[in-house]
Parts: structure tokens; sequence; C-alpha cells
């Protein structure tokens, strides 16, 4: 039996009736367009001066003159501006430009609300298009049903009412990117919101990207230093890694991520802060320290707080990411820092349940896990024979009660490639960074140290868990054997060793001085409250007196034997020197 072929009707609009050698004209361009026969109405309409307008199916042709303005206009907007004197490529433009019977799909508003539309009459969208609608607001895609689509809203949807038109761009949603972004704050779509005047983009980056390839990276050996000795020496990150940050609210997430982007300077990578769900007077307080820092000259910060609507939070990150790969694709090193996931996750449920999705495990739809996967995946260290530059992503989760095995902290643990611990109990007792030993991991590990720092590390992290194991133990004990009394005070001194001022990263020769020095038992009898001042002393005398070893740690990352044996022999020789002035 024959399938039987859809019957396709048009609808011309004008203030004229065509005549029969037009209506044929029309006719013969609708059937080489749609390989079928097409029936013609006519339908009189002042609407359109100078033109018509017509409907087939979804397809409409705007020939009024409204409508070949905009072709003129969007051929103009693709003029480039790198030249000086851009008149005479308008002209040649205006003069070489033929107007064209375009389809064009437009479709209609059937709902909107808390920045979700739904829109009928756009059969051929497609998951992620950026819509055109009333007053220039624009949305994406991200919904497809069988006879309409939804769709979220970047812009104030006061204007989007019930029946207002919609047009498709053909465009994915995209970020502006440039040199230029460096030392800017700027919302989720590249606006800026500094009041420091307009950006001049160098391009246009879809914010939605394929991550690289296995076959395109290279192994993540080049350390990314923080300066926070607790991570250098036991949980080391590398150019290229995703190190989880996770903990409770207030246990110093983004005072790690901060320092670290501080202590990038003059180290030839470029820091992206992501600020998502956050108060503005948070993200502020960051920008500030930052220029007080001098750290802002190499950084980007994007945010979407939270008073912004759930669309642009959703979007903050993948835009981020865009800027950063900007740079990766130059053969640059990145930094950057998603603030929090926690809120990301948060936002794109909202979004979800708005959109009539059915919500899964803990309310939160099923894909949230391929939602992060794919933003953290784009982190990555590039081979060197496609300009070896990198993405070194420091995602931030926040926990309930120190609840690792929620939902979230569960998905995101698993996509990246460690994580750092901060634990509530250790935040109060007044230990600074927090970073629980026995819950933090870098599975990329001393592949991301510097020789030197390798060395040095030694034993601290075993040291430091058999510490933990015996205060356990001798909590309760009233009478302890000078074995275990010695063994307690050593674990106290690492413990109060790793207690570090914010806003002060160590230098490598500094943490490698302090670490080779403290696991040699040079403090063994210091007060635990004078080990600080004690470590302070001991490297203002090696910069001041030995700052040869200093030098050499820094430039080539390389320690050997009797290097080592060096820096104990002097530390000991300061310690003693203590002694007798005491």
């Amino acid at each position: 039996m024959k399938k039987e072929e859809v019957i396709l009707n048009a609808k011309l609009y004008s203030a004229v009736e065509p005549s029969k050698e037009q209506q044929k004209r029309f006719g013969n361009f609708l059937k080489n367009k749609y390989g079928q026969e097409v029936s013609l109405e006519w339908v009189k309409s002042d609407a359109f001066p100078g033109g018509f307008r017509m409907e087939v199916g979804n397809d409409i042709y705007d020939w009024s003159v409204g409508g070949r303005f905009r072709q003129l206009r969007d051929t103009l907007v693709k003029v480039p501006t790198d030249n000086g004197n851009i008149i005479p490529l308008l002209k040649e433009s205006i003069e070489s430009w033929t107007p064209e019977a375009l389809a064009e799909q437009v479709g209609e508003v059937t709902t909107v609300g808390d920045g979700i539309a739904t829109v009928s009459g756009l059969g051929q969208a497609t998951f992620g298009e950026i819509l055109l609608f009333t007053d220039g607001v624009r949305g994406m895609v991200q919904d497809i049903r069988t006879n309409e689509i939804g769709c979220v809203l970047f812009n104030d949807d006061e204007s989007v009412t019930q029946g207002s038109s919609v047009r498709r761009t053909g465009k994915t949603a995209g970020t502006p990117v440039g040199e230029a972004f460096l030392g800017r704050v700027v919302d989720a779509l590249g606006t800026p919101i500094d009041g420091l005047g307009e950006i001049e983009a160098s391009g246009y980056m879809p914010v939605e990207t394929q991550a690289p390839p296995i076959i395109d990276r290279q192994p993540v050996d080049t350390p990314i230093e923080t300066g926070i000795l607790s991570i250098d020496s036991m949980f080391p990150i590398g150019r290229g890694q995703r190190e989880l940050i996770i903990g409770d609210r207030q246990t110093g997430k983004t005072a790690i991520a901060t320092d670290t982007i501080i202590n990038q300077k003059g180290k030839n990578c470029i820091c992206i802060y992501v600020a998502i769900g956050q108060k503005n007077s948070s993200v502020v307080r960051v920008q500030q320290t930052l220029m007080k820092h001098e750290a802002m000259d190499y950084s980007i910060i994007v945010s979407a707080s939270a008073s912004d609507p759930a669309p642009l939070q959703y979007i903050a990150p993948y835009a981020g990411c865009a800027m950063a790969e900007y740079f990766m694709n130059q053969g640059k090193d990145v930094l950057i820092v998603y603030d929090d996931l926690s809120k990301h996750a948060v936002a794109y449920r909202a979004l979800s349940l708005l959109l009539d999705r059915s919500p899964g495990r803990e309310a939160y739809p099923g894909d949230v896990f391929y939602l992060h996967s794919r933003l953290l995946e784009r982190a990555a260290r590039l081979s060197d024979n496609i300009g070896g530059g990198s993405i070194t992503a420091l995602p931030i989760v926040e926990t309930q009660a120190g609840d690792v095995a929620a939902y979230i902290p569960t998905n995101i643990i698993s996509i990246t490639d460690g994580q750092i611990f901060l634990e509530s109990d250790l935040f109060f007792a007044g230990q600074r960074p927090a970073v629980n030993v026995g819950l933090s991991v870098s599975r990329v590990g001393g592949d991301a140290q510097t020789k030197a720092m390798k060395k040095a590390a030694g034993t601290l992290r075993i040291d430091l868990a058999q510490y933990r194991e015996m205060e356990v133990f001798t909590q309760f004990a009233s009478d302890l054997d000078d074995q275990t009394r010695q063994q307690l005070e050593y674990g106290q001194g690492l413990m109060r060793m790793l207690r570090q001022k914010q806003y002060k990263p160590k230098s490598q020769h500094e943490q490698v001085i302090t670490l080779v020095m403290a696991l040699a038992h040079t403090m063994q009898g210091i007060d635990v409250d004078e080990v600080n001042s004690f470590i302070e002393g001991l490297i203002e005398h090696f910069e001041t007196e030995h700052r040869d070893i200093c030098d050499r740690i820094d430039k080539e990352g390389v320690m050997d034997d009797d290097l080592k044996q060096q820096i104990i022999d002097i530390s000991t020789e300061y310690r003693n020197g203590i002694d007798e002035r005491d």
C-alpha cells in the first residue's frame, strides 16, 4: 500500500493579491523547496507593506521591509571589526548584499513562569539551542517533547507572555572570551558587572563542548602548588587534575581556593573563580582579597549570585570553563574554581522540576551526574603537539553534618581525582586549614610533586595517622610511659606545624625545610604554642644565612641526601642556639 503523503498548505499574507504569474512562481519555488505540490492561500493583510509573509507549516518566509532589514543587520554583524577603518567594509557589504528568501521557524509561547517558557511550533529546535523571545529576551532549549519544547530564560521574563512569538537562532549558548577579561568580574553570559566599562572580546566560544579525547591528553606530572603545606605535602594537585574541596559550610573551603589563586602569582597560570549561588557580598570580598594581593591581574571572576535566576546559575560553570578553554587552546595553564557545585545542582533541580521532569534520589533529576561529569571531564592537560595547555579544576561541594555519602558528594567524588575533606571538629579546634588526613586523598599522588617535596614529605602522613590513632586510645589514660608521651608530643608538633595563616601561602623552600626539620624530630621538646614562631625564625635564618639552599630548592626542585642532611644539621644547630639563649 502506498504511503500517504502529508499535504502541505501555505498561507501568503500581503496587502495586494499576487498575479497569476506571481502565484505560478510561488508554486514552483515551494515545489522545488519541499519536493511536492503545495496549496497556496492568499490572505489580505496590511501588516507587510512593500512585501509579503508566507507560512508553510513551521517555516516562515519574511519578505517584508522589516524582514529584509533584519537580514541586512545580520550580515553587517558578521563584518570583522579588528580593522581600524570599517567604513569601506560596510560599504562593500551593503553593495554586495542580496536579500534571500530564507525560511525561519517562528513558534509561540504557550505557558511562561518562574524563568521557564513552554513553546509550540518549533519542531526542528535542537537541545541547547538559543531562542529569541520578545524584547530580545534569550532562552535555551532544555526539554524536547512531542508537540512542544521547554526553554529556560536568561533574562527577566516579564515581557514574555502567552502568545508571544519565538524565533530560532540556530546557535548554541556561548560566551565571549579573550585576554581583556583578565582582571574583570562578569556574569554567566560574559557581561561585565564590575562597573569598569565594556570588554572587547577576542572571540565567542560555546559553553558546551566535548571533553578532549584521551589521545590528546598527557599524564598529570607537573605540580600546581597551592602554597598550603598540608595539601602540597600530602595531597598534591597536578596541572590537569580535578581535586574536590569538600566540607560543611564555614570550614574554609573558599579560603583554600583563594590561597591557591594567590599562590599562582608569577607562575604563568591564569585563574578563573566561578561563584554559583553565592551572596554578592561574598563575591565582592573575594574580589577585594585578590586585588589586595595583586592576583586579579591574572584572574577572572564569573558570578551567578543567589539573586540571579536559576538558568544563569546553571550555565555559569560552563561559561567559566569555556573561558578557560580559550586560554588552554593557546597553550596556557588555567586554574578554575567552581564555588560551589552543590548550589549548581540545586539550581538544576529547580529547573528540572519546573520542566515537569520526574525527581529521583533526594529529589534530584537522574542526569545530574552527567551534568557534572561533562563539566569536570573538560579539565585536562593537553599533549605537547597540540599546545600543552591545561585546565586544573577545583570543584567545591558543601556537605551537611559531614555526610560525604550524600547524593551530590558521592557523585562528584566518583568523577574527581581525589578530595580534600575539611572537618568541622578540626576547624573549631583551631586547626586551620582543617584538613582531615584520613578522608583526604589525591589519586595522582607523588606524580604531581617535585622531587624535593616528595623526598621531604617522607612519612608525614603515616606519622599523623599513628598520632590520631594513639590520641584516641590515650585520651582517657592518666599515666603514660615516656615513649608514648614523646610520640604524642611529636604528633602534636606536626599538627601545629600544619596550621597556616590565611592569605600566607608558603614557597617551596619554606615547605621543604619545614618538613625535613620536623620529620627529623628537631622540634621535639618545644612547647606546642611555640612551634610556629620557631619555624618562622628558622625559615628567616635560612633565607638570610643560607640563601643558596633556598634558591636551589626553588629553582631545581630537587634534594639529594647531602642537602637533606645539611638542612637537618643547620636546623639542629639553630635549635641548640635557641636552647642556650634560653
